[in-house]
């Protein structure tokens, strides 16, 4: 769902630069006084795994194929802040090395994929972690993950017609059904790449809302 540049009408992509902009200004300074200097390495790691899982694209039906977004991922593995950090620099990334989305859209980039997956499906990871029983932890991030690419398709669609490139009824009905059945590779991955990481290292699970769901 990267937008390349072309798409979006400056009002569109300016405005989304600029909460992009504010957003992760916000989340250095956070990022830069709360988080541990031991952190940083698994940062890079987990942007370098963003990065390659989402060079993969898996054949979804009719043509149409999906990539992990993985914003649940990593925000459940290092906060939100920091997570929206580094979904940040895969974008940046994957647009200066592979044109994969344009510099203009970069903001709605970030917005879509990232912000939607760092904070807000991890703010309803959250949320149903506080109110489901332990044992339901992995539905609480499956939904959540989900429920990214499904709000990440529908910003998509809102966010070009509000550029007046495609109705809104049609796009918007056609961009969430698929993306529902997209969803639910996001949500499988997630909680898979969740529990082998507990089995193999249980420790990087401390301190995070999946430690205190699963306790």
């Amino acid at each position: 769902m990267h937008l390349p540049d072309g798409f979006l009408s400056p009002p569109v992509w300016g405005a989304l630069g600029l909460v992009a902009v504010a957003t992760l200004g916000v989340c250095v300074v956070r990022v830069r006084r709360d988080m541990p200097e031991d952190m940083v390495p698994r940062m890079g790691m987990l942007g370098a795994f963003v990065f390659a899982a989402q060079m993969v694209n898996i054949p979804v039906a009719a043509g149409t194929s999906g990539h992990l977004l993985g914003g649940v991922l990593v925000a459940s593995l290092l906060g939100a802040e920091a997570a929206t950090l580094v979904m940040a620099s895969v974008f940046v990334i994957q647009c200066l090395l592979f044109q994969d989305g344009g510099m203009l859209a970069m903001g709605a980039n970030i917005v879509n994929m990232g912000l939607t997956g760092t904070i807000g499906g991890f703010l309803l990871m959250c949320a149903a972690l506080r109110v489901v029983k332990p044992r339901y932890r992995d539905l609480a991030v499956f939904g959540a993950a989900w429920f990214t690419v499904v709000a990440t398709s529908a910003l998509v669609s809102l966010e070009l017609t509000a550029s007046g490139v495609v109705p809104l009824v049609p796009s918007l009905v056609a961009m969430v059904s698929i993306h529902a059945v997209i969803g639910l590779i996001e949500g499988a991955v997630t909680v898979g790449v969740i529990r082998f990481l507990e089995r193999v290292r249980p420790e990087v699970l401390d301190d995070t809302p999946l430690a205190v769901g699963a306790s």
